[in-house]
């Protein structure tokens, strides 16, 4: 018999945006895993603020498995309406008890399976309110919520922070990707500090340069949000035969003839850039609880690939090869290039970098992190 694992996350399996949740459901898959990949926090509410999962076919799929391979199934869990805040904290209030009651749904074609599985992983997401329902259906699974992202850094719902509180210690793993997270559960004995895995058969593989040639240095930032467009417009000016190279869905750059956007890509479709690129960049705009993505998947990506990196102050970690600046100051934003670009490139640093393979097995409980 197969072992089965429940991946519950808000991400849709089919999307162009890989995240760890994809990386991990692919793990399982190779390992000889049934997995469904469960997309909760998805309902009319996500069309109101224009997700980006409303542009795939959710609403065909709705509360029906879908077998994309033998053994790899998707299950998107849509519902009327999801926790979501709503902004102004009268209106939070009122809906608490409403969105308590979110669990409650039909789980439909999914619950046979989660009654049936080995594992069960969670990720930071209103998802998290299924936890108890999950439970109630099989006791025996190990059950383990992996802190992708910290909660209040993404706004979520009241309910959703404090269901978070009440059920951290119930879980037999929490796992978090960064030092900032895991000081959050610090004090219990359940959590651990796992950073993002890799795929390195991927990343070993050797790509053709995607770059032009007249620009002196290619210097690349990955990602879907949270772009310092201070630090761009600056740098830009500062180093005009310099390219600054922009991957990712991310609306109204500044404009610069050394800016160059690309838009979102396939994963695999970024990874030549990753490998050619001279300097990588970690350069996000401040919010509070920022401090959590000192271990991105981006910089794990340039760490593996050997990439000198520019990263803004707050992320400031013991990571080599790594040059800060202070947010909107320009003398730290350009002595921070001129120190990645005198910085020697690399070799692929895998020591301390999982696979993603590993990381499925830590989490799974077969293997020590």
């Amino acid at each position: 018999m197969k072992k089965r694992v429940v991946l519950v996350t808000q991400h849709y399996l089919g999307s162009k945006r890989k995240a760890g949740f994809h990386w991990l459901a692919e793990a399982y898959h190779r390992a000889g895993w049934e997995v469904l990949f469960f997309t909760a926090a998805i309902s009319w509410l996500s069309y109101l603020n224009r997700n980006y999962r409303t542009a795939y076919p959710i609403r065909q799929e709705a509360n029906q498995i879908r077998w994309i391979q033998d053994a790899l199934g998707s299950f998107v869990w849509f519902t009327q309406w999801h926790p979501a805040n709503l902004r102004l904290g009268v209106l939070n209030r009122m809906a608490t008890g409403l969105f308590r009651r979110y669990p409650n749904r039909s789980l439909g074609e999914a619950e046979p399976l989660i009654e049936q599985a080995d594992l069960i992983l969670f990720e930071s997401t209103p998802g998290l309110l299924l936890f108890e329902r999950f439970k109630a259906l099989n006791s025996d699974a190990r059950f383990v919520y992996r802190v992708s992202d910290h909660l209040p850094l993404l706004r979520n719902h009241p309910v959703v922070l404090k269901c978070e509180q009440h059920i951290a210690p119930s879980f037999d793993l929490i796992s978090t990707p960064s030092t900032y997270i895991f000081d959050h559960f610090r004090h219990l004995s359940n959590a651990g500090c796992h950073t993002h895995g890799i795929q390195k058969d991927l990343f070993n593989h050797a790509y053709e340069n995607p770059f032009e040639t007249h620009w002196l240095q290619n210097v690349l930032f990955v990602g879907n949000d949270r772009l310092d467009f201070d630090f761009l417009r600056i740098a830009s000016r500062a180093f005009p035969d310099w390219a600054f190279h922009v991957l990712g869905p991310i609306p109204r750059l500044p404009i610069a003839n050394n800016i160059i956007a690309y838009g979102e890509l396939a994963f695999e479709d970024t990874i030549p850039y990753v490998q050619h690129a001279d300097i990588g960049l970690h350069t996000l705009a401040y919010a509070p609880g920022a401090e959590s993505f000192t271990d991105s998947l981006k910089v794990i990506q340039y760490a593996y690939c050997g990439l000198p990196v520019v990263a803004s102050m707050f992320l400031k970690t013991d990571r080599p090869r790594t040059f800060y600046y202070i947010p909107n100051n320009e003398d730290t934003v350009a002595s921070a290039l001129r120190a990645a670009h005198a910085s020697p490139r690399g070799e692929e640093q895998d020591a301390g970098i999982y696979s993603w393979d590993e990381l499925a097995m830590i989490l799974a409980g077969s293997l020590e992190g």
